[in-house]
């Protein structure tokens, strides 16, 4: 293969001084290794990020130095098509290519493979007689010399950049089966190789599955509003400020905000909720979000890799450049394995004299699986998740999810919804429930107090009127008074009432101390001097935490922390209702950190929970930071290390049994690829595998590999994986 015509502008870069290159063929471990040591001895090269699931290079270089021509050249030299990156391609990475000179390649070594399988059948059988002479010898060169060509071609490229690759030891094998006269053998392993890498580009593309289906969702075209006309247009020309129109049934092209119309809107490729979500003028919609009803009106704010739907494609594509352990471990050891097999074949020959033995060793060693095994692992895992709203930034963070056994939370907009809510509504004297809250939502008509919007908001949902207010008068701090439909009307809290001259019964007082010690605030109303009943506010707790509480517990996370700053009252009673046992009050920024840090120095891997702004520093600090509802909020989004894109708690312990299955999953995969290298290589070493029977092993253990991982894309059973899976 070799580099595509054209330019690669430093303009088409998503930042300065950075090029991302769509490096087709780009499949495994190995292949990353090889193009990230060939680019980093170019001199001002500053960094190289590979995304081999996506089949991209990035790479971050002083413009000075050298120029992008010259980065592309580069990978070119191995073998590789270059070209730059599209932000959403039109075919999706890894798809199959078809009636391409390798598939004609390959059929006709398959023709002749098949030939001479049915004459070593039959001579087996006693059917013929000297089978390998039937084909003419010139017939099995060209075959050798033909589909052998990619395989040579990728081992002289590597020699030319001083690299020792798994083509490198194949080319051996096949040469060195073919100088000793056994042309057929030669020919025969060429065949298996190409049936390996057929499957390993198959079962990798399926292990894919994930980026591909987030990259089809990506808007193609929009329809601009312009001079009273609607012109469709593709997605790449919109800019923001542009005025677009989505009809019913229509994909909305871009983030922005609504100017005209109410809908309902899809938002699963974002959030991954199943309802639609009512949007109205004001309202924020998304890029890759479907209009299911009504006709919409948008300004667009943002376009294309800057949408929130773009970054999330982005993030999941480089989350295996974000590398776990145990992926450092895989790459060591292929490393190392190359050299080793090599020793393994001339030690084998040197003590059995044989050499068709060290020739099924050099066949039989391929680390491919060993390489595969995280990362197919990593991003079936993350592709997955971020269809389901839950975004986990590469392998790293998967694997410490899997160790969690401490969470910390914030209260405030984490466990609690964040805002101030009507729990209670007591009258004391005369008045029924819905004319104290008619009252109270008089006075409060003018206040911008976040409690006066929870009065409101509840006096609307029950659809009380609440009249005009004669007159109103706000005391900073204290409280409301004012006159209602002639009456003087007083709410605040038992101090407040003290200050008025206003005396409270006995049992209102102790109504008051029990609201207090559930974490609630006490408003009192007054009539005309005389207490006539109580409204009770607090920040009320997200139905689905408590659910979600146990099922960390019964997962054997063996400490739960909640922070607050809040008073001491307030932080007991919203944990003795979450059943935590550990709780600190009056908590400012740094001293979360600080808690955070003595968690970890006493041997805790801890994941915090936040809001992805406030919390920002604590996330970062903790072992795995969990940003709650971060969509449309590019601080929340960019400082966690796991991003839930809706304020669903169910998908705290989801995140975490992500984190363990995945974890699970590439151990499963790592050990299989070093058994299956072992012992084939062992059976090899021995004569039991000749170098035909080690070349049609070659692609197995890649296939279970790719087919373990490809478990991953279906996700945790249940909703938000809470259910075991």
């Amino acid at each position: 293969m070799t580099a595509s015509r054209g330019t690669f502008p430093a303009s088409a870069a998503p930042a300065e001084n950075t090029l991302m290159l769509r490096v087709e063929g780009l499949c495994c471990t190995e292949c990353a290794m090889s193009v990230e040591q060939a680019l980093t001895r170019r001199a001002g090269v500053e960094g190289v990020k590979i995304l081999s699931a996506a089949e991209k290079v990035e790479v971050r270089y002083d413009e000075r130095k050298v120029h992008p021509e010259e980065l592309a050249s580069s990978i070119a030299a191995l073998g590789y098509k270059v070209r730059p990156a599209e932000i959403f391609p039109a075919r999706s990475p890894g798809e199959q290519r078809i009636f391409s000179t390798e598939v004609i390649r390959f059929a006709f070594v398959a023709l002749v493979a098949a030939i001479a399988l049915l004459e070593i059948g039959g001579e087996a059988l006693g059917w013929l007689d000297a089978a390998r002479e039937r084909i003419p010898l010139p017939v099995l060169l060209a075959a050798i010399l033909i589909g052998g060509f990619p395989i040579f071609r990728r081992a002289v490229l590597g020699a030319l950049n001083r690299q020792i690759n798994v083509d490198t030891m194949m080319s051996v094998g096949i040469l060195s089966a073919a100088a000793i006269g056994q042309y057929t053998s030669s020919m025969l392993i060429v065949f298996f190789m190409g049936i390996a890498h057929f499957l390993e580009e198959f079962t990798t593309t399926k292990s894919r599955r994930a980026i591909q289906e987030l990259v089809r969702l990506a808007p193609r075209t929009a329809r601009i509003k312009l001079d009273g006309r609607e012109i469709e247009v593709a997605t790449d020309a919109l800019k923001p400020g542009d005025v677009v129109a989505i009809r019913p049934g229509e994909q909305i092209p871009a983030d922005g905000i609504v100017i005209a119309g109410t809908s309902s809107v899809n938002q699963s490729s974002i959030t991954g909720e199943s309802m639609p979500v009512d949007k109205q003028a004001e309202d924020l919609v998304f890029a890759a979000t479907f209009n299911d009803a009504g006709y919409l009106e948008m300004r667009v704010s943002r376009v294309g890799a800057d949408t929130t739907f773009g970054r999330i494609v982005k993030l999941v594509e480089e989350a295996e450049a974000v590398k776990a352990p145990v992926q450092k471990f895989a790459d060591r050891f292929t490393t190392w394995f190359l050299p080793t097999a090599v020793g393994v074949a001339v030690l084998t020959y040197l003590i059995s004299g044989q050499l068709t033995y060290a020739i099924a060793v050099l066949v039989a060693a391929c680390p491919c699986a060993v390489g595969l095994a995280t990362p197919l692992s990593v991003i079936a895992s993350v592709g997955s998740g971020a269809k389901r709203g839950l975004l986990v930034k590469g392998g790293l963070y998967l694997e410490t999810l899997a160790r969690v056994d401490c969470v910390v939370m914030d209260k405030t907009g984490t466990v609690t919804f964040g805002k101030p809510r009507v729990t209670d509504v007591a009258p004391l004297n005369n008045l029924t429930d819905s004319e104290l809250l008619s009252y109270a939502a008089s006075l409060e008509k003018h206040s911008e107090h976040p409690i006066a919007s929870a009065i409101l908001a509840h006096a609307a949902a029950r659809q009380i009127e609440a009249p005009e207010p004669e007159r109103f008068e706000y005391l900073v701090g204290r409280g409301l008074r004012g006159i209602v439909v002639g009456r003087a009307v007083l709410l605040g809290n038992a101090k407040f009432l003290a200050d008025q001259g206003i005396r409270l019964a006995p049992d209102a007082e102790r109504a008051a101390d029990a609201l207090g010690r559930d974490g609630k605030s006490a408003l009192f109303l007054t009539i005309d001097g005389v207490a006539e009943g109580v409204i009770a506010v607090a920040d009320v707790i997200r139905d689905e935490v408590p659910a979600a509480i146990e099922t960390l517990k019964a997962m054997g996370v063996r400490r739960l922390v909640l922070l607050t700053g809040d008073n001491e009252r307030v932080a007991a009673a919203i944990a003795g209702r979450l059943g935590i046992d550990e709780y600190q009050a009056n908590q400012l920024p740094q001293d979360k950190i600080a808690l955070v840090r003595d968690l970890q120095r006493s041997g805790h891997v801890v994941a915090m929970i936040g809001d992805g702004v406030n919390d920002a520093p604590a996330l970062a600090q903790a072992d795995v930071g969990i940003a709650m509802g971060v969509v449309g909020s590019d601080v929340a989004l960019e400082a966690a290390h796991v991003a839930l894109m809706r304020d669903d708690w169910s998908q705290v312990p989801a995140a975490l049994r992500v984190g363990r299955r995945t974890y699970r999953v590439i151990r499963q995969n790592i050990v299989l690829g070093i058994a299956w290298d072992v012992v084939t290589m062992g059976l090899a070493s021995v004569g039991v595998l000749t170098p035909v029977m080690a070349a049609a092993t070659e692609a197995l253990p890649d296939v279970l590999v790719s087919f373990n991982s490809a478990r991953l894309l279906k996700g945790p059973a249940g909703k938000a994986g809470v259910q075991q899976t």
